[in-house]
């Protein structure tokens, strides 16, 4: 991948989350809770507890297998059930046309494109691989190989570097960033100085600190709204600090956010 193209000539960033941003992380998840139960001769019924556990993917795998193992009496190891999630769940993930499109329609519009994703480098780039999302962006950053996950606002400045944008300057007044998860994307986003859209998935905003720019009830939408925004954030302006002028408590999601997705 060529980080050093991009955004050289000043174009606009636009960083994606990952699951449950782009693709559908949580469907591919049950998909694989389903084929589980089947495989191990398990009942049906036990698929809601198995997607319970899983906490859309914030909780450790080894916690939620762990469990798995002594709720069903499983004889395989540990590392062995892990191996079979991480084969499984991949093969199952699928990037949506329309997302696809929506962001080839960010690129055919002059905006450079990023992925911002915490978790595993291996299985994350697998993921980007596999739906063929890596030759529609111009760079990505997985929280393992980049040594800090979101809402670090690091990773936002590593991902900016590789698409061609120093990180540094006013950067950030012409980027956005789309994701699912409040105290990593959004929060992240506000820490960064950048503007966001929050794919609400029909939930309630619950985060009384901080709140993203925009929100949308998915991606095509999400995109749909940055490419109609005109306005670029001022120099020197700040994202929403909360009622009445209060500083955000966005830095306290750090402890909150697991490093997934």
């Amino acid at each position: 991948m060529d980080y050093a193209a991009g955004n050289m000539l000043g174009m606009p960033l636009l960083l994606f989350d990952l699951d449950n941003t782009l693709v559908p992380r949580d469907a591919a998840f049950r998909a694989w809770a389903e084929e589980f139960l089947r495989e191990f001769g398990l009942p049906s019924a036990e698929l809601d507890w198995l997607v319970t556990l899983d906490g859309g993917g914030y909780v450790p795998r080894g916690t939620v297998l762990g469990a798995a193992r002594r709720r069903y009496g499983l004889d395989r190891p540990l590392d062995a059930l892990l191996a079979h999630y991480r084969r499984g769940i991949n093969s199952l993930i699928r990037c949506p046309r329309s997302h696809l499109q929506a962001v080839s329609s960010a690129r055919a519009a002059g905006w450079t494109v990023g992925i911002v994703s915490n978790g595993e480098t291996r299985p994350q780039l697998e993921k980007i691989r596999r739906t063929g999302l890596a030759p529609l962006v111009d760079a990505w950053v997985v929280s393992e190989e980049a040594g800090c996950a979101k809402p670090d606002p690091l990773i936002f400045e590593i991902a900016a570097r590789r698409c061609g944008v120093a990180g540094s300057g006013d950067w950030a007044a012409d980027t956005w960033m789309i994701g699912d998860h409040g105290p990593a994307d959004i929060a992240g986003a506000e820490l960064a100085g950048i503007r966001s859209v929050w794919l609400h998935h029909g939930r309630p905003w619950s985060e009384p600190g901080y709140r993203p720019t925009l929100s949308a009830p998915g991606l095509p939408e999400a995109v749909g709204l940055v490419l109609s925004a005109r306005t670029p954030l001022r120099a020197g302006a700040r994202p929403y600090r909360g009622p009445a002028g209060r500083a955000s408590t966005a830095a306290a999601a750090a402890a909150a956010a697991t490093a997934t997705g």
